[in-house]
């Protein structure tokens, strides 16, 4: 227990609270613009948390990630937009009750519900780690390296509408984390020459491409306002908190629920929202009023989502294994700081583990605070033009890939990523599978490697790696079984399958066909020991890929419209002309310029706000620059610049 206080006192300091605070609020901002969501906006923090303190450092993350599913609220509620996927839901009767003129009472009923199911969600998770304390001592590396592919195949087989395209998406994640070196070894694999490629593929840049900016482009290519018109919030704010303690059984009983699921590697909150939603239709006397504007409608599901992130920490700190896309940013940032998931979480991190719990907690209870006694000026950015945003989102995302390596080789590889980041959001092919592979890579391989080492042939003989290994073949076989029964028995509720994108499935499917080939040539040669883990991924790849592009040609009468998938690659085409500008006439510049012309002719910004805008990004450029001591592509131009700078 002493572990257990000492940790608050850690968070309770200054510093601590600051950087806590810092995180709320970006994570605030991010939840506001819907389709961002919290891998985007950890993926952007990751650069500012090298080199700091590891608790301080996991607080700015947790502030973030705990409170996005707390803004999101926002547009659900004031404009029937889902901030992300966890908030959908919310819209059934957030909005409804805002087109009643009690926008405020479902805005308060939401933030209070979710800061209630963040607080339970903090505890359940404190809970897990006490209970599972004995049984993660008790884990080898080979029961480690299966909970590994436990993991992904569940985020797998559960992130989309087929369990191939969730396969192929984790394998070449896999393979993609493989590039560099190869731990038992040491030889360079996958480099083809090139020096960028030698240290392997930054998880930042990796983040960046794979959600970041195809959510940018998909912004920019409906080219609207985050809200063109909304409702106004109305009163009774004093209402909704007076109807979240009319209904705190129902909260209970959904942070509990959303906790238990966050838990489970690959639901997340865009499922648990919809169950919860459900749970609370069907436990009501008078089932009219849902999707009319039921205060329940809003509550239950705004519980459990902020309680699913706290639950999805439970396989990320205790297993190494993220629960959500996020969760896998997050692990990305605890490897950043030094920090090793795992056994070391309960032994010689434990005061760092309680830091999470009690930071998450924190979070919660800050972020509600915040946004219900500003409301009516938060719910203001909601208004904003999302065109007026956009390039200083692109500015922060630059910013945020150039300090992996600092080279142009960021860049090159943050636009490739994005280039299929585009192909995958547009074909609802699963981003955060192939995102969780490349995380889990570097572990997996090493794990891999030691169950050989520590064991031999006979590490798959252990009990615990036999069970883990039943429990992967159900995860993959079950759900298509069941989904095959109950369309063989015609079951009326059976839910349709997704809309597919054949023409955009093919081409995805040969990339990732042709990439396995290619990686499988490269090291074909190679020792056992380096070709072993790749050549497993490869066959994943290969495996799947195939099966998709059978599934093609059974059905290649149906192809869908890929007009946005060429709208897409247009965008990162430009992106590639920017990326080659920032070097040649220079970032400070090169970002001046194209602010200013994009707000005053893309968003018709007007001089004022456009020079405005512009001057404010080269002056935070610059500040940050010093700041964190970042020597920006100086180019032909901004050597000029500097110069002047440095005379104020």
């Amino acid at each position: 227990m002493s572990v257990f206080f000492s940790a608050f006192d850690q968070v309770m300091s200054v510093m601590h609270l600051s950087y806590l605070m810092l995180g709320v609020v970006i994570g605030l901002v991010v939840g506001i613009i819907p389709g961002l969501g919290g891998i985007a906006g950890m993926s952007l923090l990751l650069p500012f948390i090298y080199g700091m303190d590891p608790s301080v450092g996991l607080g700015m993350l947790m502030g973030l990630v705990a409170v996005v599913p707390t803004g999101d609220t926002f547009t659900s509620v004031l404009m029937g937009i889902p901030g992300s996927s966890s908030s959908q839901a919310t819209v059934m009767d957030g909005f409804p009750l805002a087109k009643k003129g009690q926008a405020a009472r479902a805005l308060s009923a939401a933030f209070l519900s979710s800061m209630m199911g963040g607080v339970v969600g903090a505890i359940v998770l404190s809970v897990f780690i006490l209970v599972a304390r004995p049984v993660v001592l008790s884990f080898s590396s080979a029961e480690l390296f299966m909970l590994t592919l436990l993991g992904l195949s569940v985020v797998a087989s559960l992130s989309g509408g087929s369990i191939f395209k969730g396969l192929a998406a984790c394998g070449i994640g896999l393979l993609v984390g493989t590039i560099g070196g190869a731990p038992a070894t040491g030889d360079f694999r996958f480099t083809f020459d090139i020096d960028y490629l030698y240290d392997g593929i930054p998880l930042i840049v990796v983040g960046l491409g794979i959600f970041a900016l195809p959510e940018i482009v998909s912004l920019l290519i409906r080219n609207k306002a985050i809200a063109s018109e909304g409702n106004e919030l109305g009163q009774g704010l004093g209402q909704g908190i007076k109807d979240v303690f009319k209904n705190l059984p129902l909260v209970g009983r959904s942070s509990f629920f959303g906790s238990l699921v966050g838990a489970i590697p690959g639901l997340g909150g865009s499922v648990v929202d919809w169950m919860t939603y459900s749970f609370a239709m069907s436990m009501s006397k008078d089932k009219s009023q849902f999707g009319n504007g039921e205060i329940k409608g809003v509550i239950a599901p705004e519980s459990a989502n902020n309680a699913c992130s706290c639950g999805s920490m439970v396989p990320t700190i205790l297993f190494g294994v993220p629960g959500s896309g996020s969760a896998a940013v997050f692990l990305g940032g605890m490897l950043l700081l030094g920090i090793q998931p795992g056994v070391s979480m309960v032994t010689t991190h434990l005061d760092l583990t309680y830091t999470i719990i009690w930071s998450l907690a924190l979070a919660n209870i800050i972020g509600a605070l915040l946004c219900i006694f500003l409301t009516r000026p938060i719910s203001l950015l909601t208004y904003i033009k999302f065109s007026v945003l956009a390039p200083i989102i692109l500015t922060l995302i630059l910013f945020a890939a150039y300090q992996a390596t600092r080279s142009l080789g960021d860049f090159v590889a943050l636009g490739g990523i994005a280039l299929l980041g585009v192909m995958m959001k547009s074909a609802n092919w699963p981003r955060p599978a192939f995102l969780i592979g490349f995380v889990l890579s570097a572990g997996a391989e090493n794990y891999f490697f030691q169950s050989i080492q520590f064991y031999g042939d006979s590490w798959f003989s252990r009990p615990g790696v036999q069970i883990i290994g039943l429990l992967i073949v159900c995860g993959l076989f079950l759900p298509p079984l069941f989904k095959y029964l109950k369309k063989k028995k015609g079951d009326s509720n059976t839910p349709e399958p997704a809309v597919a994108h054949y023409s955009a499935d093919i081409w995805i499917a040969m990339v990732f066909l042709l990439t396995g080939v290619v990686f499988a040539y490269q090291i074909w040669d190679e020792q056992m020991l380096t070709q072993a883990f790749p050549m497993m991924a490869i066959g994943l790849v290969v495996f799947s890929a195939a099966f998709v592009i059978y599934d093609f040609m059974k059905n290649r009468g149906l192809i869908a419209s890929t007009t946005e998938v060429r709208q897409g690659l247009v965008y990162v085409a430009g992106f590639f002309v920017m990326s080659y500008l920032y070097f040649e006439i220079g970032f400070l510049v090169t970002t001046f310029v194209f602010t200013l012309l994009f707000i005053y002719f893309f968003a018709k910004g007007g001089v004022v706000k456009s020079l405005s805008i512009s001057v404010g990004l080269l002056t935070f450029l610059i500040v940050m620059g010093r700041v964190m001591s970042v020597d920006y592509p100086e180019g032909l131009l901004d050597p000029y610049v500097l110069s002047v700078v440095n005379l104020i």
